[in-house]
């Protein structure tokens, strides 16, 4: 029985997550949604807040991970982050960050996943 592509998402967050806590991450929030996007993660780097995007991609012929993050995707991210800090108002006074957590068929291996902090300005 194959996966769905939905699963593979929800394992590829689990990954992601995992690993990004093992780096000292805290998580605040996973699959966040609002009517204008959702959020893959959130979380706390010291005091900084993480909106933590997780792209996988079976194969690289159709572009890799991190390609498909384009400017509509990266503006849905950042709306969904602005309605997260307005209903979760305690964390406006902290710093942002946007970070893509980039994994595919080498992150099946034991090779650490792509992480790109500061992967977009908004």
């Amino acid at each position: 029985m194959t996966e769905s592509a939905q699963q593979r998402g929800r394992l590829a967050e689990s990954q992601a997550r995992a690993y990004l806590e093992d780096q000292g991450l805290q998580l605040l929030a996973q699959n966040w949604s609002c009517r204008r996007g959702e959020l893959d993660l959130v979380m706390l780097d010291g005091d900084t807040l993480v909106f933590v995007e997780v792209r996988y991609r079976k194969h690289a012929a159709w572009g890799g991970a991190l390609e498909s993050v384009d400017a509509r995707k990266r503006q849905r991210i950042a709306c969904a982050a602005e309605h997260f800090l307005q209903q979760e108002s305690h964390w406006s006074k902290h710093p942002c960050r946007f970070d893509v957590i980039a994994l595919g068929q080498k992150s099946a291996s034991s090779a650490p996943p792509d992480w790109i902090k500061n992967a977009f300005d908004t």
